[in-house]
């Protein structure tokens, strides 16, 4: 495969594998706690190894297992793993532009390899849309560092369950080591409000049943966000037609 490659994708995918090696450690580590997660509910190995592997969104996994637990309905369990990965409606919508070009098994399959640190990288490098040379192989040296990852680290936690304490707080260093990351990205006015924003609905939604706080951020988020940047757009609007008339 690699030697089907041009140099400049061979490029570009060693520079999406290296841009993404420093969050390779918060995603092994979601991956152990949700493995470990999946291996002390009511999955049996095989379904646990297997859910990992077609889910691949750790949210939606660890939102979906007390309902499995709760023998509720298969509606309910889908709906609930729909709302929590809302947020990759907008990932695609954010992705399409770039990729429109491909056919659509390879839209589906960069789809299915998408994520939220990969997107964010993504749109950090303000690649042009369309067709570029080396877009698509950055795209997936990050894809598969970040698939690799979550699969060994999930297969660690769903097999070696037993070993690991519940007190060992693995979820909350995978959470510290990606917020650098978030921190980072917030680079605009519309994109600090979105994330002030949706930090205070997440703690006040905390408490909703099958994780709803985390699809209601998501779109109170992209709201707060979107009347920000028409705020800022008007405002820059009227600051030029007044330099404009004012140099008259």
């Amino acid at each position: 495969m690699s030697a089907r490659l041009s140099e400049v994708d061979r490029q570009a995918f060693r520079l999406g594998l290296r841009d993404y090696s420093p969050t390779l450690m918060a995603i092994f580590s979601w991956g152990l706690v949700t493995g470990i997660a999946m291996s002390k509910s009511v999955l049996t190995l095989p379904q646990a190894l297997g859910m990992s592997v077609a889910v691949y969104a750790g949210s939606s996994q660890l939102a979906v297992l007390p309902l499995f637990a709760a023998k509720l309905p298969v509606w309910t369990i889908l709906l609930t793993a729909a709302m929590v990965n809302t947020r990759f409606v907008i990932f695609s919508a954010g992705l399409a532009p770039h990729f429109s070009y491909l056919p659509l098994w390879r839209r589906m399959l960069i789809g299915y390899f998408n994520g939220d640190i990969i997107y964010l990288l993504f749109q950090k490098k303000s690649f042009p849309t369309g067709f570029q040379p080396g877009k698509e192989a950055y795209f997936w040296g990050m894809a598969i560092a970040s698939w690799a990852s979550w699969q060994v680290s999930s297969a660690i936690g769903i097999l070696l369950a037993s070993l690991f304490p519940d007190n060992w707080g693995l979820g909350l260093a995978g959470t510290l080591v990606l917020l650098p990351i978030m921190v980072s990205a917030i680079v605009t006015r519309s994109t600090a409000v979105a994330v002030g924003i949706a930090g205070v609905v997440s703690l006040l939604a905390v408490d909703l049943p099958y994780r709803l706080a985390l699809p209601l951020a998501v779109i109170t988020a992209i709201i707060a966000g979107s009347i920000t940047d028409s705020i800022v757009e008007r405002a820059d609007l009227r600051r030029i037609r007044q330099r404009a008339g004012d140099s008259r």
